[in-house]
């Protein structure tokens, strides 16, 4: 990489925060290509499989992130991210050659894949709030969503684009095309720095002067540089032998259990079951074809896309934890209510259900899902935020994981109003963790979280 010409900040924060397209097409594109495959390999009946296939990603993520996470803070964020934009192409292009009926190939494939998707649900957060200022730092951290969002609806898109192919076809063709920005990711990665956070631990001073000097007005890169030093020479000697066990050392904890719980909430409120489901839960309710339901995830898409970009212009307008709790709330009710309702009025359209998901998508789209990785990328000291943003990362995976292995098997055995009510429930248990567990964040500097531990 040349190190002399200059980079442009943009450019920096653009392919800083293009894993999250790579992340988010995989969230999506199964929704769509989950009826067609259905169709041809005959899984109609087969739930658990159904659940497996859909699944094996965000299996594969949990242990994408810790090991990302991990590896980052030795080998660096940028070298990481290459390393899984490689896996994603790979991953991607072998799900698209399957062989017809083979569930246990594609199934470990996509687990595969799922290395990399975790990877870039560690890494890109933590880098991006490494390379944002202060005052920025929830918008710029936010730009992850919106490309998230963007990968979403960009599968949803294609996915409706494919559907008038033979369905042996559609299929293979909207897993394979993930390929795509995969290989967008490395061409525009291979030209990005180094985290100055991340050259300074390691000794690069020259190095991080440099880079703080394409993202920081000129006046403000001695004293930042100053900053970052001190605290990583102060971590460097309280910290020789950073381990796993470290995280939950006295010093660290309060730090590490707001970060991880946030990231855990997020998933098990729910959100993901709409995102993969959502043909079927259409189906479900109106009794038409899932196949013929493939406008819905693109209106999803693009209240997610409205929403993320709502949140860059108030990210750094309101507290965190007051977007978290009025998020989780609405959620929350937007989940219980059609339980509720279907209660007292006996025939309510079955469609009420898909209305209040619409809603629990846009509040969503704003508050916990671009805030999650906002938080993720700026809660934990420098001395573990590799490891510390894996393991978050992971926890946010095992909860979409099991989001997505067991919702196809509680709707087959209860009514989809109950399960959405449950999921209700775990909404409003979230906001109490925010209000009790997380401290608040905006406009301070990485330093001063660390120096503060903020509400400790």
């Amino acid at each position: 990489m040349d190190t002399e010409k200059k980079i442009p900040s943009g450019f920096i924060y653009f392919f800083g925060s293009f894993g999250g397209i790579l992340f988010g097409y995989d969230i999506g594109v199964m929704t769509g290509a989950l009826p067609f495959l259905q169709h041809d390999w005959n899984l109609y009946n087969d739930a658990g499989v159904i659940g497996w296939i859909t699944s094996a990603v965000m299996f594969g993520a949990i242990f994408g992130g810790a090991l990302a996470g991990n590896l980052s803070d030795k080998l660096g964020r940028r070298k990481m991210i290459l390393i899984s934009s490689l896996i994603f192409a790979v991953g991607s292009l072998l799900s698209a050659i399957s062989p017809h009926d083979g569930q246990i190939y594609l199934i470990f494939v996509r687990i595969f894949l799922g290395l990399a998707v975790g990877a870039a649900s560690a890494l890109v957060p933590a880098y991006m709030s490494e390379m944002s200022p202060a005052h920025l730092r929830g918008r710029l951290s936010g730009i992850n969503q919106t490309m998230i969002v963007s990968g979403m609806l960009l599968s949803y898109i294609v996915d409706y684009l494919l559907k008038g192919l033979p369905e042996q076809l559609a299929w293979r063709l909207m897993l394979g095309l993930a390929a795509v920005p995969a290989i967008i990711l490395y061409l525009g990665v291979l030209k990005l720095p180094e985290s100055p956070r991340f050259l300074v631990k390691n000794n690069r001073i020259d190095q991080a002067k440099q880079v703080l000097s394409y993202i920081r007005p000129i006046d403000e890169v001695e004293g930042e540089l100053k900053d970052i030093q001190n605290t990583a020479v102060q971590e460097e000697s309280a910290n020789k032998n950073s381990s796993f066990k470290e995280l939950l050392s006295g010093r660290f904890r309060y730090l590490v259990i707001a970060g991880v719980g946030v990231a855990a909430f997020q998933q098990f409120q729910g959100a993901n079951a709409i995102f993969y489901y959502i043909p079927l839960i259409v189906e479900k309710a109106t009794g038409k074809a899932a196949s013929s339901a493939l406008m819905w995830p693109i209106i999803q898409g693009i209240i997610l896309v409205v929403g993320s970009l709502v949140f860059l212009w108030i990210a750094d307008k309101f507290k965190r934890r007051t977007l978290l709790t009025l998020g989780g709330t609405v959620m929350g009710l937007s989940f219980i209510l059609p339980a509720v309702l279907n209660i007292f009025i006996k025939d309510m359209d079955p469609m009420m259900i898909v209305i209040f998901l619409c809603i629990y998508v846009a509040f969503y789209s704003f508050t916990w899902a671009p805030l999650t990785w906002v938080i993720i990328g700026e809660i934990f000291p420098l001395a573990i935020r590799g490891k510390a943003s894996g393991v978050a990362s992971s926890f946010n995976w095992i909860g979409s994981f099991l989001v997505g292995l067991l919702f196809p098997i509680m709707t087959a055995n209860m009514p989809q109003e109950a399960v959405f009510a449950i999921f209700g429930i775990i909404c409003l248990l979230g906001v109490v963790f925010i209000r009790t567990r997380v401290p608040e964040t905006k406009g301070h500097t990485l330093e001063e979280i660390e120096k503060q531990g903020l509400g400790k």
